[in-house]
């Protein structure tokens, strides 16, 4: 595993600690207010949604990258690693500078259909590379 992998890594655990994190901070910021937000510009959902999207899909990211770099060294794994944290920093910043989750922004759709292709193609690396 090479560091590149290793940092990519470390970096997406980061990104959903921090997601977490801001949770806290919106909650904290509302006091005993409603803690159940549903409306779709609510700062603490907005912020909900961003750490609950994250943590569906970094765990998984995650695996299929220590996977792929258990099964080989191609350059291939640093290029997918760089790329799983490139669309979930661009979904996440798509996510909590949005005014609404009910509009789509552009760094929102990119990351999202990103981690899908990135997805898929670390899961395809880790089948051929066995």
């Amino acid at each position: 595993m090479t560091t590149v992998t290793v940092t990519c890594m470390a970096l997406l655990g980061i990104l959903l600690f921090l997601l977490g994190a801001n949770v806290t901070r919106q909650r904290v910021l509302r006091g005993a207010g409603n803690q159940q937000p549903t409306d779709p510009a609510d700062r603490l959902l907005i912020a909900q949604r961003a750490h609950g999207n994250a943590a569906e899909y970094i765990p998984t990211l995650l695996v299929l990258i220590l996977v792929c770099s258990t099964l080989t060294d191609s350059p291939l794994v640093d290029a997918l690693a760089i790329a799983a944290l490139a669309v979930r920093l661009a979904h996440a910043i798509g996510m909590l500078t949005a005014k609404t989750l009910a509009a789509h922004g552009p760094l929102r759709d990119i990351g999202a259909l990103g981690t899908y292709l990135v997805g898929l193609a670390i899961g395809a690396t880790a089948i051929v590379a066995m």
